[in-house]
């Protein structure tokens, strides 16, 4: 369960924390995906999940640089119980047999809920700092979605279908 921010009261180092947990949830997120799904080709599910945790984990070390560069060694005050589910996709939304599209799929809805997120709480926000962090936070949602849309386009024919159970 999550709780409700008060996103007024945060600083800029409690937003860094925040967008930190928030792009760790979803890295973790898509991996255990990966994992629970496993691979079977070059394109499939799986390795949808996994470019995709790959990504997360890159946002999430250049914000924690940032981080570090900024404030150090300080402690976090903000923890997982504030960001539940803001940009990782639902648990049981993954199939052991969905097509890479609908993995993608999956994704897109995902970063376009890190994008409402972001773009939501900068209404709150007075801090300048954390709103400038929150605006360019937001953006890059945007430049994700259309990472994600943009590779749902080269997708190959076939991706669209599921994996037929090999057991038949």
């Amino acid at each position: 369960m999550s709780v409700k921010l008060d996103f007024s009261t945060l600083d800029l180092m409690d937003a860094l924390d925040l967008a930190i947990l928030i792009e760790d949830e979803a890295r973790d997120r898509y991996s255990f995906f990966a994992e629970q799904i496993g691979r079977r080709d070059v394109v499939d599910a799986a390795s949808v999940f996994e470019s995709m945790a790959i990504n997360e984990d890159k946002h999430g070390r250049q914000l924690a640089d940032r981080r570090q560069e900024l404030f150090g060694d300080k402690p976090m005050r903000v923890n997982k119980t504030a960001i539940f589910d803001v940009e990782a996709p639902e648990f049981g939304a993954p199939r052991w047999n969905m097509s890479p599209l609908k993995a993608f799929q999956l994704a897109l809805v995902s970063e376009e809920k890190a994008y409402g997120f972001y773009d939501e709480a900068i209404k709150h926000v007075k801090d300048p700092g954390v709103h400038q962090l929150f605006t360019e936070l937001r953006d890059e949602e945007t430049e994700h979605v259309r990472l994600v849309m943009d590779a749902i386009a080269t997708l190959p024919p076939g991706s669209d279908v599921d994996v037929e159970d090999q057991d038949d």
